[in-house]
């Protein structure tokens, strides 16, 4: 069990999340054991009943959640919706079918292991180490008594386990797994001849009545979003930095202070001969003491470390600590010029030519003031941010029909941003944080048009914005979208022109036939590399029989047009160390065993009896 834990720490971390957290965040112990018999329920699970009390707590548990990310004051009604309501229930649901087989199962706690999963929580030490006092004042401020949260510990934890047990069971094939690294690894070299749609163009004509038929059938994407404009205030630790001068004295000081840091260790710079075996390396350095001029060529012809034979050997400059002990130790032993050898590593025999030597020094004031000054005025701007950003939220706050007294107070200027969406995604900085966002759409601040809260938008960076326009969402006139559908369907239209003359070039290849394709240059692809390719073209690929080259696959690119790949060389992948080879079959022990708890769960759900009461659910 223990050795299953610590090599499928993720799969455990996913029942954690599913199973485990849900029940903490959404309510308490007394959900397990209240009452079964009550008329209002939102589902029942095998007779078991989930009360609208329980749903209601872990529906409001949700908002209070999403409302902690979005802040206060965000319009939260939107995302209220059938479907998250329904997604609350289905979490209580999985929470009592996981439970009701883990009570079943008659899994046992020990008091050893509680006692070491609440003393590793770090919510409960002080220091690093557990802190009795501070886990019972935890568990006070939670309203819980200990008895009651070590009683839900347990299980909690009886789920976990249930949930590592059902996982254990699933078993990996390591020929699955051979097979699966060897297709991931290969690689497959194609061709591609781009049927463009744009070559159709004049072929198509599209008619009035097609171009309102779809105005009216997709009238939401000539909508114009709710949108608004914004001034707002930006207090940053950088731009104060950036404001503070650093004086002569600070520099000297702080130069003085930190002097050692500025010292450069002494470097060396290295060429290499690397062999299997001792009696190589020393005919070698031989030859290399002989003529030292031919070390390079000696290097290139003899050299088994692939990454520096081709430069002659040259392993650049390092410094200690940068090579193997032994390597280093040679090379901080000799003289410029001088070749020694052999010198024994792991990595083999090694004929060592040291090529020159940067002694250590010390920068000077001037060649650090830069860096140390910037480093300074960091410092400083960290310290006003520190200082300022709690009274600039209260003045936000508490003067919050305008941000000219804060603007005014800490020397600020007062911006003003272009149009922002509701859902803009391509939001410019500070407006693509997600808080910040939130906050300028509520209700509050586009009626009252009050200050938002100042907001952390990244670190040591608070923003404070209000509303200064606002417009509803609005529909386009056909019309003004009329010469933009007629593209689209004319695009459309000539893709589907392409698609078809594809097809048939298609048949002709199959035949042998020359259906007079462009061919691109060839090039290599493989199972997940992130070239420029469909999922499906993909997989049509390295799909297509290797027995029988070249192959012939055709892939629909959109509005470009149809796309016809030539598979006509497979390379295999590289051998695999036995390294490798267990590591491949870990990552399928670990997908084998999440896969088995995933289908477990959907075979709970199918089995059981459950009744969700729908209306219960929409009530207000």
């Amino acid at each position: 069990m223990f050795e299953f834990v610590t090599k499928h720490k993720r799969l455990i971390q996913i029942m954690f999340v599913i199973l485990i957290v849900p029940p903490f965040a959404f309510f308490g112990l007394e959900s397990y054991t209240r009452s079964l018999n009550q008329a209002d329920e939102v589902a029942r699970v095998d007779g078991s009943s989930i009360s609208l009390r329980e749903y209601e707590e872990a529906r409001r548990a949700q908002m209070d959640r999403l409302r902690s990310v979005f802040g206060r004051g965000a319009d939260l009604a939107t995302l209220d919706s059938p479907q998250m309501r329904e997604a609350v229930v289905e979490t209580l649901v999985t929470q009592r079918l996981v439970a009701a087989e883990a009570a079943k199962s008659g899994i046992v706690i020990s008091d050893d292991l509680l006692r070491e999963t609440i003393q590793s929580n770090p919510a409960f030490q002080r220091d690093g180490r557990f802190d009795g006092a501070n886990y019972r004042q935890v568990l006070l401020a939670q309203g819980m008594s200990e008895a009651a949260f070590e009683q839900r510990l347990r299980h909690d934890l009886a789920i976990e386990r249930l949930g590592q047990s059902i996982a254990e069971t699933a078993i990996a094939s390591r020929t699955v797994s051979a097979e699966q690294a060897t297709l991931e690894g290969q690689r497959r070299e194609i061709s591609e001849a781009l049927i463009a749609a744009d070559a159709y163009l004049g072929q198509v004509k599209v008619e009035e009545p097609q171009l309102k038929a779809y105005y009216e059938a997709n009238r939401d994407r000539f909508k114009v979003p709710e949108r608004v404009r914004v001034e707002y205030l930006v207090l940053s630790a950088a731009d104060l930095g950036r404001e503070t001068a650093v004086t002569e004295d600070e520099l000297k000081a702080a130069y003085a202070a930190r002097e050692k840091q500025y010292g450069v260790a002494e470097q060396r710079r290295a060429s290499h001969i690397l062999v299997k075996t001792q009696a190589e390396a020393e005919r070698l350095t031989a030859d290399a003491r002989k003529s030292p001029a031919r070390f390079a060529e000696l290097a290139k012809k003899y050299s088994q470390d692939p990454g520096s034979a081709q430069a002659g050997g040259d392993l650049g400059q390092f410094g200690r600590g940068m090579m193997v002990k032994a390597f280093e130790d040679a090379a901080f032993a000799m003289k410029e010029g001088e070749i020694t050898g052999p010198v024994q590593s792991e990595f083999g025999f090694h004929v060592i030519r040291l090529t020159g030597i940067v002694p250590g020094h010390s920068r000077s004031l001037e060649e650090v003031r830069k860096e140390l000054t910037a480093e300074l005025a960091s410092q400083k701007g960290s310290k006003r941010f520190a200082e300022a950003a709690e009274a600039f939220g209260q003045m936000v706050y508490e003067q919050s029909d305008s941000l000219a007294p804060a603007a005014e107070r800490f020397k600020l200027e007062v911006r003003k941003s272009d149009w922002l969406a509701r859902q803009a995604k391509d939001a410019p900085a500070p407006f693509n944080h997600p808080k910040l966002l939130a906050a300028l759409f509520a209700k509050d601040a586009i009626e009252a048009r009050r200050n938002s809260d100042a907001i952390e938008v990244a670190p040591n960076v608070l923003v404070s914005a209000r509303v200064v326009a606002h417009e509803t969402e609005t529909l386009r006139k056909f019309e003004d979208v009329r010469a933009s559908i007629e593209k689209l369907l004319q695009r459309q239209e000539a893709a589907k022109l392409a698609k078809q003359d594809g097809a048939a070039k298609l048949e002709l290849l199959a035949k042998n036939a020359d259906p007079g394709l462009k061919w691109s240059a060839p090039r290599t692809v493989a199972v997940r590399d992130a070239q420029p390719l469909s999922a499906d073209a993909r997989r049509r690929i390295f799909a297509a029989d290797a027995a029988k080259l070249p192959q012939y696959v055709g892939d629909e690119r959109g509005d470009l047009g149809y796309a016809i790949y030539r598979v006509q060389q497979v390379i295999a992948p590289a051998a695999r160390s036995d390294e490798q080879k267990a590591e491949d079959f870990a990552a399928a022990g670990r997908r084998a065993g999440s896969e088995q708890l995933e289908a477990w769960l959907k075979s709970q759900r199918a089995r059981a009896k459950v009744d969700i009461n729908r209306a219960a659910l929409e009530r207000k």
